[in-house]
């Protein structure tokens, strides 16, 4: 299964925190809010993962490469211009149809800044049984 972590944000709810690094890398208990996600993501079994970003893009590049990704195929979508959860998810589509990837296949969009507990194995399991679209 593949991901998005939507990263792309200017963060003003956490300034002054973000006035000179991306929302992505505040840090909580010592952990940046990107690490967290991975983490999650990848204790789901999920490696595939693309990055939208924006504010302080080659901040998060830089981030990534120095922790090895993480141990995950990781891509970055840099957005010129803030694109929304819509647009970035739109611009990132490339990430979700390569491989020969079935259009019906699910995908995980995270939100950088949302830590959670909610078990992702069972809500994907929910979401196919019940036919959702989203």
């Amino acid at each position: 299964m593949k991901a998005m972590i939507l990263a792309a944000g200017l963060g003003a709810r956490l300034r002054p925190l973000t006035d000179d690094h991306p929302k992505a890398l505040v840090t909580v208990a010592g952990r940046t809010l990107l690490d967290i996600a991975l983490c999650r993501l990848r204790s789901f079994g999920v490696l595939d993962v693309i990055v939208n970003a924006h504010h302080f893009a080659a901040t998060i590049v830089e981030y990534l490469k120095a922790n090895n990704n993480f141990g995950m195929r990781i891509e970055v979508s840099v957005e010129d211009a803030l694109l929304d959860t819509g647009g970035g998810l739109k611009k990132a589509a490339h990430f979700f149809l390569a491989d020969g990837a079935n259009l019906n296949e699910p995908f995980i969009l995270h939100n950088v800044d949302v830590i959670s507990n909610i078990d992702l194995a069972r809500m994907v399991q929910f979401h196919t049984e019940q036919a959702a679209l989203a």
